[in-house]
Parts: structure tokens; sequence; C-alpha cells
């Protein structure tokens, strides 16, 4: 058996089943947040923090932030793979593209707490 360890999952199944289940995580988050905005009327800074102030809010948000990183990094990962053909190269976007999710899931964790 081959292992691969830029893979997030173990296998093309793994990353399969993972991509479908973060991106039922997203369309959910987006049918809430588009819930909220068609029933909040007019919006204010009351009650947008009043919003992300409920703990349901920030727990789902903070799953639909970790879902986007994993969602991104394998759908990224499959395309460097299939055409980015240097090693050398290919290592380098994966580190830089990981870099960057890590710090927007850091800070989203900041900004969502914070609030």
């Amino acid at each position: 058996m081959v292992s691969n360890a830029s893979a997030l999952g173990r296998n093309g199944v793994h990353d399969y089943i993972l991509v479908r289940a973060t991106a039922i995580i997203i369309a959910l988050y987006i049918v809430y947040m588009v819930g909220f905005f068609a029933t909040s009327g007019e919006l204010t800074w009351q009650i947008w923090t009043g919003f992300f102030a409920s703990a349901f809010t920030k727990v789902f948000t903070l799953l639909a932030l970790f879902s986007v990183l994993v969602h991104a990094w394998i759908g990224m990962w499959q395309v460097l793979t299939d055409y980015v053909k240097p090693l050398a190269i290919r290592l380098v976007l994966q580190l830089a593209i990981v870099a960057t999710l890590l710090v927007y899931v850091i800070y989203g964790f900041v900004v969502v707490w914070g609030v």
C-alpha cells in the first residue's frame, strides 16, 4: 500500500467523504447565515454582536471555518498533484497553502471568540 503524507485522508475514499461532509457543513452554514440576514431586518451592530454572542453561532461558525480549511486543502492538494509535476515546486506551493489556511483559521478563532 502506498502512503501519501500530503493527503489529508488515508486514501481517495476518505478524501471523497471528507469533501462531501465539509461541503454539507458549508452549505448548512450558508443557509443559516442567509436565514439570519433574511429575518433580521435592519442590521445593526447590536443585532450582529448579539447573533455572534450565541454559543451555537460561534461553534457553527468555527465548524464551518474548519470545514473550509479541510475542503480547500483537499481540493488544492488534488489540483497540485494533477497539474504541478515538479516535486519541489508542488511542496513549496502546498506549504504556502497550508500556512495560509492555518492563518485564516487562527484569525477566524480570534475574531469569533473576540465578539
